[in-house]
């Protein structure tokens, strides 16, 4: 599966020769501070994932590291213990932090939602080994911002442009910082954002160790892999570019785009966590979303150009399982680690495969089984022949949509009705004029 994207990421040069590290079957062999052995213990966290393997001895030795590494993988505590264990032993060893709003480390995320998901990781590794991460995110108040920076502190959680911001004001001290880390970096989708990245590189000290981490190899991740992280290890998990094992995968036939019944068919059967499903527009969105409401369902929605609020509202309902249906764009598939997530339905699938195996890594995520199903009209059988990797043709997919005498499909007339409501009569439809 997936052997045709792993001959194109092979093609790149920053990608030859990745790092493989063999062993560290336990967190105790990599040497962190009991304080972290405590709390790794305490949240029944005992054996590395690949991706913390192969890059958590090179950050423990000062080297500066790319990773490429599949969601749902542990790249968070990949970079956080080490730099809670750096920056703790620095404490130990007779220098803390003294000057006010002058972090030791600094992490930059794409957006605050997953800056608050990050926040949530080192907060729990903080309690025991009692280091400070303060956060200035894009989508907070500039007060909030600097009031969060005011003081001493170690970690510096920020978005690049709000950095920039702090720093043009001078408010923020970068010379004392020991490392640097992009997470999530494919998702940095701004156009200055290389530029900010630069800025940033330049205003930390020279040659403190830089880590990048990304799902996928985005072209802003290209450039900065090979200007920023020139000198870089390299290291690529062997399940990158690749939906992981324990996730089932179901392609549902679309005849005649009536998407509809087989998605109510599917949201009618109970699955232990919530589901997300995506389209590809917000308009979609709110179709997909007004249908299911009117027809008696409940959702919510988490899509862009909605109140800041009411998403972060809406999100907690899907996090506590008030809710059950999350319906998003592509704003929920890169970077949220929503535990509970048992299915993904692509009620409209997109056209990118990066963007596909973003969604589907919203379940099935640290080796928890989970579900991506797929609504599939003719117009996706381009990447439907790339997921499914059996070496055919969009061309050959076609079969799908035809009947044993090779005529097109096409729904029954009885079924062509308008659907039922919950509990109530059919919808009367609207005669044309």
């Amino acid at each position: 599966m997936f052997e045709i994207i792993a001959r194109e990421i092979k093609k790149h040069a920053f990608l030859r020769n990745p790092v493989y590290i063999a062993g560290m079957n336990n967190f105790t062999e990599f040497g962190f501070l009991p304080s972290l052995l405590k709390t790794l213990k305490a949240q029944r966290i005992f054996t590395p994932t690949e991706i913390q393997r192969m890059a958590i001895p090179l950050l423990m030795s000062g080297q500066s590291v790319v990773g490429v590494s599949e969601t749902g993988s542990g790249k968070t505590l990949t970079y956080a213990l080490p730099l809670l264990h750096m920056l703790k032993k620095l404490e130990e060893d007779g220098e803390p932090v003294k000057a006010e709003a002058s972090p030791r480390a600094v992490v930059m995320v794409p957006t605050r939602d997953l800056g608050e998901q990050v926040a949530k990781v080192f907060k729990t590794f903080t309690h025991d080994t009692r280091l400070r991460v303060r956060p200035a995110l894009g989508g907070m108040s500039m007060e909030q911002a600097v009031r969060n920076i005011s003081g001493s502190f170690e970690i510096l959680l920020a978005t690049p442009g709000r950095l920039i911001q702090l720093l043009d004001k001078e408010l923020i001290d970068l010379s004392d910082v020991r490392a640097l880390v992009f997470d999530e970096a494919d998702q940095m989708l701004d156009k200055g954002f290389l530029t900010d990245s630069n800025y940033i590189v330049d205003v930390c000290p020279q040659d403190i160790p830089l880590a990048l981490f990304s799902a996928t190899v985005s072209k802003n991740v290209e450039e900065m892999m090979n200007s920023l992280f020139a000198k870089a290890e390299v290291i690529r998990s062997r399940g990158s570019g690749k939906v992981v094992k324990s996730l089932t995968t179901k392609n549902e036939t679309v005849i005649d785009g009536l998407r509809w019944p087989i998605f109510e068919k599917l949201i009618k059967k109970k699955v232990e966590g919530g589901t997300i499903v995506f389209a590809n527009t917000r308009e979609q969105c709110d179709k997909i979303a007004k249908e299911i409401n009117d027809k008696g369902y409940k959702c919510v929605l988490y899509r862009g150009e909605m109140d800041k609020n009411e998403r972060r509202t809406n999100l907690k309902k899907f996090r506590n399982g008030e809710v059950d249906l999350l319906i998003s764009t592509d704003l929920a598939a890169r970077g949220l680690d929503l535990e509970h997530v048992g299915r993904v339905i692509n009620y409209h699938l997109p056209q990118q495969l990066d963007n596909y195996l973003h969604r589907a890594g919203r379940t099935a995520r640290a080796g928890r089984e989970g579900m991506v199903i797929n609504l599939v009209t003719e117009r996706d059988l381009p990447l439907i022949a790339k997921i499914e990797g059996k070496g055919e043709t969009a061309k050959e997919l076609k079969s799908r949509f035809k009947d044993k005498d090779g005529k097109r499909l096409h729904v029954k007339k009885e079924d062509r009705k308008p659907p039922r409501a919950v509990g109530g009569k059919p919808k009367k439809v609207a005669k044309k004029k």
